[in-house]
């Protein structure tokens, strides 16, 4: 597809490799509507991309709430209309241990991993359908295809957004929307500082503008091409 004047969605914009993605789009002439949790760091993005003369919107948006994705999607409606592309990008981790874990951080694992790319995919699906095109990204992670010891919950949450996204996948393929699940290797950025995990050797590691780099690709691919699903390994982790 041609990203210029595209709508695209992206969420969890703020920081990393979300942030990565929105600002490659932007530099590809797309429109774009971005959220987060923190309605700050969500006017801090809106105003950058602007100032760099995108065309964008932004509202906080908590991904796990039914209301709070249901006013992001009634904005970017009101705005540009159905989005070209969602990227569901936002996520978050616990890495503790299984019996240390708490029911609460298990289940803001699910909730934002697995609850917010089926609540957001549902709030655009119907237009994209309608439409006839549409490009759904699904950011999930190798931890998805590998055991991660400390890091369960997470590691469940990417094998269900694996799974989501080949369902999906195929409920869609004939209605002219694409379904790409891209599964990063370690990349630098706040998320293991906040999950609660180290990153060693960040310089062998994937940096965000590397999967921003990948989802761009699978975005403009020839429509007779696709790729269902991507993933994106440290070359000497």
């Amino acid at each position: 597809m041609n990203l210029q004047n595209s709508t695209c969605v992206v969420t969890g914009a703020t920081e990393g490799i979300g942030r990565a993605i929105a600002l490659s789009l932007g530099s590809r002439g797309a429109r774009l509507a971005v959220c987060a949790r923190s309605a700050g760091t969500v006017e801090a993005l809106v105003d950058e991309l602007r100032a760099r003369g995108v065309t964008a919107v932004g509202r906080p948006c908590d991904v796990a709430s039914e209301p709070a994705v249901a006013g992001f999607a009634k904005l970017v409606k009101a705005e540009f209309g159905p989005p070209d592309v969602l990227v569901n990008n936002a996520g978050l981790a616990h890495f503790v241990s299984v019996e240390k874990m708490t029911p609460a951080q298990f289940d803001e694992t699910m909730g934002v991993n697995v609850r917010g790319v089926f609540l957001m995919t549902r709030a655009f699906l119907p237009e994209m359908r309608q439409r006839g095109s549409g490009h759904i990204i699904n950011i999930a992670s190798l931890a998805g295809r590998n055991p991660v010891p400390g890091g369960a919950a997470y590691a469940a949450s990417k094998h269900a957004v694996l799974g989501f996204s080949k369902s999906l996948f195929g409920e869609v393929r004939q209605d002219g929307i694409r379904v790409v699940a891209i599964c990063p290797g370690s990349v630098v950025t706040p998320f293991f500082d906040k999950s609660g995990a180290g990153l060693q050797h960040a310089e062998r590691k994937l940096q965000p503008e590397d999967v921003a780099d990948a989802v761009v690709a699978t975005l403009e691919l020839p429509d007779r091409a696709l790729i269902s699903e991507l993933d994106i390994r440290p070359t000497n982790p």
